[in-house]
Order: C-alpha cells, then sequence, then structure tokens
C-alpha cells in the first residue's frame, strides 16, 4: 500500500491543480496530484473533469487525447468518453451500441472555488467543499493568482516556512525586513472554529517592520499580520488596517509527490493601481527568494519527532502547525516517531 493510501487526511481532501482561467473549453491537461497521473479537461459547455489519466483499454494516458463536444478521446484506438467517464464509441468496432460498452474511466470530485480547480482524490462527502476563503469575495479587494512555484520540498516545509516572520530579515532583505530590525515581537496563537473562516489555528497580533511590505508600498512601515492554517496545506496571511483587511495572500500546496509540490497563491488586496503582470512579478520576487532556502532543507519532509531539530519562542507558529498536523493523523510528507509508523 502506497504512502498516499495510509493517508486519508489527503486523500480526502481538497488540491488545487490549475487556475480556472487557464483551463478553456476543449482543453484538457495532465496533471499530478499525491503520485497520480491527473487528466484535467472541460467540455464545450464549460464542465470541467478531473480522470485518473488512464484510458481503460490498454492504459494510455488521456491526456494524449483530444476534446470532443462534451466528450473526451484516446489519443491510442480512438475510444471515446462521455462526462460520466462511459465509453460510448469504438472506432474499432463501429456496429457496437453505447449500451454494448462496459468501459469507464475512473472519475475524481472536482469543484472550482477562488479562481482555481480544486480535485479530490477520495472520499468528497469528508469535506465537502475545499478551504474557505472569505477575502476573494470580498468587493474592496482585487484578485490576482500567482504561480504555481514548483519546488521540491514536501508541502508542510512549504506552509511552515509561509507561516515565519524570523526569516524576513534575512531570505527577503530590504523588501520583508532589514536585519537590525529581525526581533520577532511576542503574538498569540489560537485554535480556532469560525462559520466565515472555517476551522484551524491561527497567529494573531504578528508585527513586522518592512522597507517594501507589498508593491504598492512607498515607504517602510509596521505592518500587522495575521495568519491562519484551515487545512493541513493551506494557509493564509491577511494585513490590517484602520479600515480592515487590506491585503489577502492564500498560499495553497498542491502535493505531487511527498517531496516535490506545486504552490498556487491567490492574491486579494486593495492596490487597484498596478497591473496584474507587476502584482505577479512582485509575488515572484519574494517566493523566488524562498525557493533555493525551501529546496536546501534536509530532511525534505517535515520532521514530527521530537528533538529532530531545535525551536525557539518566536517559533510559536510553527510549532503550533507542527501539533496541529500531528493531531490530525497526516503521514504524507511528514517524519514521524517509529511508534507512529515511520522508519
Amino acid at each position: 500500500m502506497t504512502d498516499t493510501l495510509r493517508d486519508p487526511v489527503l486523500l480526502d481532501d481538497w488540491h488545487p491543480v490549475a487556475i480556472s482561467a487557464s483551463l478553456p473549453a476543449g482543453t484538457v491537461v495532465p496533471v499530478t496530484l499525491l503520485d497520480q497521473p491527473v487528466a484535467l479537461w472541460r467540455d464545450s459547455a464549460g464542465q470541467a473533469h478531473a480522470w485518473e489519466d488512464r484510458c481503460p483499454h490498454r492504459g494510455t494516458r488521456l491526456s494524449l487525447g483530444c476534446v470532443q463536444g462534451d466528450s473526451l478521446r484516446c489519443g491510442y484506438h480512438g475510444w471515446t468518453f462521455n462526462g460520466e467517464g462511459r465509453c460510448i464509441h469504438i472506432p474499432a468496432l463501429p456496429a457496437l451500441e453505447p449500451d454494448k460498452l462496459k468501459a469507464q474511466t475512473v472519475r475524481y470530485a472536482l469543484r472550482e472555488r477562488h479562481g482555481l480547480v480544486w480535485v479530490c482524490l477520495g472520499d468528497p462527502l469528508a469535506r465537502p467543499e475545499p478551504p474557505p476563503l472569505p477575502e476573494s469575495g470580498y468587493a474592496a479587494l482585487r484578485k490576482v493568482w500567482c504561480g504555481p512555484y514548483t519546488v521540491n520540498s514536501s508541502g508542510p516545509r512549504i506552509v511552515e516556512n509561509f507561516l515565519d516572520m524570523a526569516h524576513f530579515a534575512f531570505v527577503h532583505e530590504g523588501i520583508l525586513g532589514v536585519e537590525e530590525r529581525a526581533a520577532v515581537q511576542d503574538y498569540i496563537v489560537e485554535a480556532f472554529d469560525d462559520a466565515e473562516f472555517g476551522k484551524g489555528i491561527w497567529a494573531k497580533q504578528c508585527r513586522a517592520w518592512q522597507p517594501q511590505a507589498s508593491k504598492a508600498a512607498s515607504d517602510g512601515t509596521m505592518v500587522d499580520y495575521t495568519y491562519r492554517v484551515t487545512r493541513p496545506l493551506t494557509a493564509v496571511l491577511t494585513k490590517q488596517s484602520g479600515s480592515g483587511v487590506r491585503e489577502a495572500i492564500s498560499l495553497n500546496v498542491q502535493p505531487l509527490t511527498e517531496t516535490s509540490c506545486q504552490v498556487w497563491i491567490i492574491l486579494a488586496l486593495d492596490d487597484f493601481a498596478s497591473s496584474d503582470a507587476d502584482l505577479r512579478q512582485f509575488q515572484d520576487t519574494i517566493f523566488l527568494q524562498d525557493l533555493p532556502i525551501l529546496e536546501s532543507q534536509h530532511p525534505k519532509k517535515l520532521p514530527l519527532i521530537p528533538g529532530a531539530e531545535v525551536s525557539v519562542v518566536c517559533d510559536r507558529m510553527s510549532l503550533a502547525y507542527r501539533a496541529y498536523l500531528k493531531q490530525s493523523g497526516m503521514r504524507y510528507g511528514l517524519l514521524l516517531p517509529y511508534a507512529d509508523g515511520a522508519s
């Protein structure tokens, strides 16, 4: 049994695989999720589908085929499957009526939320919807989608880096921090269960002095942050002002394997002057500064073994995230004590 199948926490959760606008009607693309090849396609009516990327006839990748109206045709023998995944035509046996054809593809649950395409490989009823992001519905904030960024590291390592303020002054020096103001002020970490924001852990009263907190910033300022984790591989940070949320950055990890991922970022912000391209370029700059750090971390899986890494008081949110993962029962992308099944 693979590690994926032994981890229902992620198998039954929703994961981003594409930006909705990047999947036009008539398109079929290959994606990978939790070691599983998936054929992602959109029919002529605009309905998106996620299927196992394997034709049931001879195992050819369906993503090598093409969309024909509301059906997908395999590129090997031309077998054609309707939107329910049932074979409706075999060119080599054209006289066979559709009701005589028994071949069926493996279909996965799919949702389009917050401008992303989300797929669940397991039981979608375990979590009926993708992670909540109420800021995506705020009329006062514009939305921009960034990524995907490919990272040779585990999903939990990527999320933990996103929750860390102590690296601002060194990895993002001159933008999100400066060395002479590297001290991290104390902050509050709590569990939460909220009708709007979901359920998880959050950090409040986080403050950091930043030379350029955003693309629109012209001067250094003290920035008030809130972080929240609502799913094992989803985290959101918000920046506040007196009038409310100025910016929300949602980090959403697509685990390709245990130690390789793609990252999709949703920006919801009050900057209506900068172009989409400029906002993406700013976010690219920040993420690409993180990339070599993330890919250098060893081990690539996040260790939940006591004593494996040294932590200090300003790592409170990181430690809360690790405890959250351990309590969830998740295994994929983690190093666990031998008693919990790790070798």
